[in-house]
């Protein structure tokens, strides 16, 4: 399920595990959500192309909501202007000439596979508007969420008891064996598993997911030259200017040399 592809596709065919999951993260009652629905669907097994490389799903929930929701593996170190881009974009969803107080609230829900502040990791952050001087909320209508996979640990007795923490779990599977021992102890999630099940028997959908893969191991590999050349032309450039240094210092004790020969 870290295979964003794979991730998308589950939550697509799966009405069942999307409403639970929103449930969990946004604390809220499963009755009180009538309505969830995607609204930028792909085709199953749809090959993805250059332009629709983001794999976010945007959700409308109870026709009065936008959530996006996100899967990220790879650390490329821009997450937080990255998801503020999305909410921003998200957010501006008043159309012409409506009051802005129609505006409706926005969620951008960021799963990670990494630490976002090595300073400060966290399980599950929760990012609104708020007062410099005293955090009083500016408007509960922009929220971003980031939760980070590696650190199922911290998880507060909040995030169990809404069974964020077991999500995270669930994501982070790479065995049948894991998926069972926790469908065991939350056969809630049996749907959820049963959609993992079925799209991974999907030959066109383990096809896209290998594509994925592949994309994100050559996009890795291409940061990596880019960063590695950058480096040997940062260090070119101090080499040469070290050496600029020993010319100008050479030149002005010639000078100094001929002033006083004269």
């Amino acid at each position: 399920m870290t295979n964003d592809y794979m991730f998308r596709m589950v939550l697509q065919r799966d009405k069942k595990t999307l409403i639970k999951l929103i449930s969990s993260i946004l604390d809220i009652s499963l009755s009180e959500i009538k309505d969830v629905k995607i609204e930028n669907p792909i085709e199953v097994g749809k090959t993805i192309s250059d332009k629709e490389y983001q794999l976010d799903i945007l959700v409308l929930l109870n026709d009065d909501t936008y959530i996006n929701i996100e899967m990220q593996v790879e650390n490329y170190n821009n997450w937080p202007m990255r998801s503020l881009s999305y909410l921003c974009r998200r957010f501006d969803n008043a159309t012409r000439g409506q009051d802005y107080n129609l505006i409706k609230p926005v969620y951008h829900i960021g799963f990670i596979d990494f630490t976002l502040f090595e300073d400060h990791p966290e399980f599950f952050a929760k990012y609104q508007v708020r007062n410099a001087k005293d955090s009083y909320l500016y408007t509960n209508n922009f929220n971003l969420y980031v939760i980070e996979l590696n650190h199922t640990s911290m998880a507060t007795t909040e995030d169990k008891t809404n069974h964020v923490d077991t999500w995270a779990k669930l994501f982070k599977a790479t065995t049948w064996e894991e998926i069972k021992m926790i469908t065991k102890d939350n056969p809630s999630m049996n749907s959820a598993a049963e959609s993992i099940y079925m799209s991974n028997a999907d030959i066109s959908i383990l096809e896209q997911c290998r594509a994925r893969e592949d994309a994100i191991a050559h996009e890795k590999y291409q940061k990596e030259l880019i960063d590695s050349l950058n480096e040997t032309i940062a260090n070119d450039k101090a080499i040469i200017a070290d050496k600029d240094a020993i010319i100008a210092e050479l030149n002005e004790k010639i000078k100094t040399y001929e002033s006083k020969r004269k």
